[in-house]
């Protein structure tokens, strides 16, 4: 079966993370995805470590389900191919600095003109505009600028960054979003248009009730650690085998948790009668909760709180996470093809009941399809590509 979005053509200029984890996303709903990359040495990520037969896992997880194909980006028939390919595409990502494209002779204002149709989705860590514009951003930074940083961590303890990418990944996540709802606009109009998101907004929009909390009563957010800011108990536990458990037991848990701790007495203790009472003695509540855990095996701790139907679980390591059998079961995991290796990494995160995800193409070597997409796209024979190869234009 074919993909939601097969048939779309996308040209994919970008690198790192968020751009090309947005192109990716394209790819595993059957968008043919073309990823541009410098000739010989390819985007940043390929020379980044751990490697397979000589090539970057980082770069595999970001570029499944995609083509590639070189262009010198600053040779002028390099250039001109350039313009050729976004006059046939549906949609360009691309997230230089605000200007690149403008200096290739590509800009907005040129390439709209030649495909009125064309959906130019742009992402960079401030915008295109403004007293930032031109800084350079990377995942950290957008962290740091949002505030995110300084709400994670312990609240003695430094500001923290997110265990992963979350600036990047939610940029990804946005930009896709935008693309497709450009598109549906397009279905409708007949126009394309810019679709802008920034590893700035992206980040802000995770901040939960930090802004309004701030400028309505000024009242900042700290850092909390583990522990829920509206909900007590919630928060991370040892057990006697050296793991960690998180459980939330709110409202009508709480006497279950107390219960099968055996503590029945907390539950009609009016420092924890209800929620509120619970939050503000919620280290004295802490205290009570680590006391048993720390005593109990973390299967033991496990098998009380699901029997109570209270929420929670083992805090994983990545070992747990490949063995566990929901994520076997979902198949969020897969496996691909690389040379002679099998590569497992992440797998889709939507099910579609008609038009499914799916693998067509593990991550392409450095312009291994340049010369087949320039015939598909462009209608350029093998002579056409080897002058533009000796001009060292591709």
């Amino acid at each position: 079966m074919q993909g939601a979005l097969a048939g779309l053509k996308v040209l994919d200029l970008s690198r790192y993370i968020a751009g090309p984890f947005c192109g990716m996303l394209l790819g595993d709903m059957g968008a043919d995805v073309i990823k541009i990359e410098t000739p010989e040495k390819g985007e940043n990520t390929r020379a980044f470590h751990p490697r397979v037969a000589d090539s970057s896992l980082y770069t595999m997880v970001f570029n499944r389900n995609k083509r590639s194909m070189t262009l010198n980006f600053r040779h002028p028939e390099a250039q001109a191919v350039l313009r050729d390919l976004m006059q046939q595409a549906d949609v360009v990502i691309e997230n230089f600095l605000p200007g690149t494209l403008e200096k290739m002779g590509c800009g907005w204002d040129v390439v709209s003109k030649l495909n009125p149709r064309l959906i130019m989705t742009r992402i960079s860590g401030f915008g295109a505009s403004g007293p930032y514009s031109n800084e350079p951003c990377f995942d950290m930074i957008a962290q740091a600028m949002s505030g995110i940083m300084d709400l994670t961590g312990q609240p003695d303890g430094p500001p923290t960054m997110a265990g992963t990418f979350v600036a990047d990944y939610s940029t990804a996540l946005y930009a896709a979003i935008g693309t497709m709802g450009a598109l549906q606009s397009r279905e409708r109009t007949g126009a394309g248009q810019i679709v802008e998101t920034t590893l700035l907004s992206s980040s802000l929009s995770l901040l939960v009730t930090a802004i309004p909390k701030f400028m309505l009563f000024g009242q900042g957010t700290t850092r909390n650690g583990n522990r829920d800011r509206f909900v007590a108990p919630s928060n991370t536990f040892p057990t006697a085998d050296g793991d960690w458990v998180i459980l939330q037991a709110p409202e009508d848990k709480f006497k279950f948790l107390a219960a099968g701790m055996g503590r029945n007495d907390l539950a009609i203790d009016p420092r924890f009668a209800t929620n509120a009472a619970r939050l503000e003695n919620v280290e004295a509540l802490e205290q009570e909760i680590a006391a048993w855990t720390s005593t109990q095996s973390t299967d033991a701790v496990l098998a009380m709180l699901k029997e109570g139907r209270i929420p929670s679980a083992k805090v994983a390591t990545i070992a747990d996470v490949v063995n566990n059998p929901q994520v076997q079961h979902n198949g969020n995991i897969i496996w691909t093809k690389h040379g002679e290796h099998d590569v497992p990494m992440q797998g889709f995160t939507v099910n579609f009941s008609e038009t499914p995800m799916a693998l067509q193409r593990s991550c392409p070597g450095i312009g291994e399809h340049t010369e087949e997409i320039l015939s598909e796209w462009l209608n350029l024979s093998s002579s056409d590509a080897q002058r533009l190869r000796v001009a060292k234009a591709i």
